[in-house]
């Protein structure tokens, strides 16, 4: 999927909340993947993946026996970052260094955990237990390694019997060094030429502090001074020599080591290409674990795509999971919204008061598809989309001063270019259609291009305040009405969607609330024209009849179950009683039987 407003609909963001639940640099590579793509067979593949790990996850969140196939946790937090370490192992002649030899081995040792665990509960998890299949074994690696690097990232000194031999020569070395120090200072302690006694390095050379002026009194070499120039420090003559050879062995040691840092980067580089493939798969189980955790958190579901010949668009109690994770830090819950489209359905006109979830609604129908075809579970009860090729949305105030273009020049050019692109596989989002101009010119043009994009069979999406719009929505055939619920009682939106009908703008009504004063609103009652005044009642009596109806169908539904809780009950009751009369039968019989056997 090339075009789907990614920016309109806060794509990134939604990649940044998912992103919480990764925690490791393959898997934060494989989220930088993540797009919206349109290939039903490769999507529907990621689904099946991501519905057994949302399987697996909840196993492990349960107790369960201890027998094969069970579920373990699976840990991807101590996978170290090698993305500058592995490239090398490309390079002929290059050479790790301790520290990057020692995260490729705990990288293995993370690798062969994960796949150990999920060949195990292959039995259950066969499509995890598939890809885990594809890691190699890096025990006998492993093998090779052990013991060769420390923990602090340096060679151990049984890497190498010469390396043990060198390090144990250079301990020698440095405590007859110290020895013949600590004789020179014994014998200079009273003559006034030691500025202290310690022993100290210089150029990799042990010396003394000797005062500034009283070098003359040794024998021996100045390397350096100090920053105020009051001591110099002195390599005696008769430690000469032996500072020479520990830097002899010292460069023995070096050699030594980069012998062997260069023989165990050629046996990671036997296994380059497969070390590579394993982060790669590690990095797509992690994210396959991520999105399920992501769904455990967002109580999401797996989406469905309809069939090209039989397309749909279904939500049940659909929620934006970027409003439901700022409202949840403010204790509050989304109100979801359900909606139903089809092929003979395809368009939603939604109307309502201002701040009453319109937009909102908007977005979470296009964030959710494009979701759903990134292989996203998505926060829903159920889910169904059409495969979308794009998603093109006009939504927000785009005025732009560079381009001198106003609000009403911006919308219009960016819903010429969606005009330009569409086609009977895009979803198309239109907030407050032919906005910024006058109702009388807006409304007729809104219609006129929510038109335009019916005939091209696009399944779209508007939301409006216009008039004219809601009088098209409800005489268009394949055009759905609805409205974004108002409390007449509190003045305040309920962000509530309800299909069947348009809603009212309720501006006035929102202004009274947020404290305009009596007799401005008033005012403006009496400036409206009739026919606003008539439509504007007319849809709050429409909205009362449905409230009516709805209540009146909760009723019902109330009185059937009653109804239906009462036969349940009567008839348990009879067959109570009957099974006791049955039982009473029973007993007299065996007793008559057992009165007759005992007579005869």
């Amino acid at each position: 999927m090339q075009n789907f407003s990614a920016e309109l609909l806060e794509f990134e963001s939604l990649r940044s909340l998912v992103g919480r639940y990764v925690r490791s640099q393959p898997g934060a590579d494989e989220l930088e993947k993540l797009e919206p793509a349109s290939d039903r067979a490769a999507l529907e593949e990621t689904l099946s993946d991501v519905a057994e790990g949302m399987a697996y996850l909840a196993a492990t969140r349960s107790p369960q026996p201890a027998a094969r196939g069970a579920a373990m946790r699976v840990r991807f937090d101590a996978i170290p970052d090698t993305s500058t370490s592995l490239p090398l192992l490309r390079i002929e002649g290059a050479s790790l260094e301790a520290r990057q030899l020692l995260d490729l081995t705990r990288l293995l040792e993370q690798v062969g955990e994960i796949r150990s665990v999920l060949n195990v509960a292959a039995v259950k998890y066969p499509r995890l237990g598939a890809r885990s299949a594809g890691i190699l074994d890096p025990r006998a690696i492993l093998r090779d390694l052990a013991g060769k690097i420390l923990p602090d990232g340096t060679l151990a000194d049984d890497a190498s019997v010469a390396l043990h031999r060198l390090r144990r020569d250079i301990e020698r070395q440095q405590k007859q060094i110290q020895n013949s120090l600590e004789r020179f200072m014994r014998a200079h302690r009273d003559d006034g030429t030691l500025q202290e006694e310690f022993i100290t390095l210089r150029n990799d050379r042990f010396v003394v502090p000797v005062i500034a002026g009283q070098q003359r009194k040794v024998d021996g070499v100045i390397h350096s001074a100090s920053g105020s120039g009051h001591t110099l420090f002195v390599e005696p003559l008769e430690t000469i020599d032996l500072n020479n050879e520990l830097v002899r062995l010292r460069e023995e040691e070096q050699n030594e080591v980069f012998r062997i840092l260069r023989e165990l980067t050629e046996l990671l580089r036997q296994h380059g290409e497969a070390i590579q493939s394993a982060v790669e798969i590690i990095g797509a189980l992690e994210l396959i674990f991520a999105k399920a955790e992501f769904a455990h958190d967002f109580d999401c579901s797996i989406p469905r795509f309809s069939p090209d010949n039989s397309r749909r668009l279904i939500l049940t109690k659909a929620r934006h999971p970027l409003l439901e994770d700022v409202l949840r830090k403010q204790r509050k819950q989304v109100v979801p919204i359900t909606l139903e489209l089809d092929e003979d359905h395809r368009t939603l006109l939604i109307s309502g008061p201002n701040t009453g979830g319109k937009t909102v609604s908007l977005k979470t129908v296009g964030l959710l598809a494009l979701m759903a075809q990134s292989g996203l579970p998505v926060p829903a009860e159920e889910a169904e989309f059409p495969l979308f090729e794009e998603v093109l949305a006009d939504i927000g105030d785009q005025q732009s001063i560079q381009e001198s273009l106003s609000s009403f020049s911006s919308h219009i050019a960016h819903v010429r270019d969606m005009l330009e692109s569409v086609t009977a596989s895009s979803l198309v989002l239109l907030d407050e259609l032919g906005r910024a101009t006058d109702p009388e010119e807006g409304g007729p043009l809104g219609v006129a291009i929510l038109e335009a994009f019916r005939s091209r069979h696009a399944f779209t999406l508007a939301s409006t305040h216009l008039a004219a719009m809601k009088i098209y929505g409800a005489s268009t055939e394949g055009v759905v009405n609805a409205s974004m619920g108002f409390d007449e009682q509190t003045l305040e939106p309920t962000y509530r969607m309800r299909l069947g009908a348009p809603g009212k703008s309720a501006g006035l009504e929102i202004a009274s609330r947020l404290g305009l004063a009596r007799e401005l609103i008033e005012d403006a009652r009496q400036r409206m024209s009739s026919e606003h005044r008539d439509v504007a009642q007319f849809l709050a009596e429409l909205h009362q009849r449905l409230d009516r109806m709805t209540q009146a169908e909760r009723d019902m539904r109330d009185q059937q179950e009653s109804i239906a809780a009462r036969e349940r009950s009567l008839s348990k009751e009879w067959e109570q009683r009957e099974s006791a009369k049955l039982r009473d039968m029973e007993r007299r019989l065996e007793s008559a039987i057992a009165e007759f056997e005992a007579r005869s």
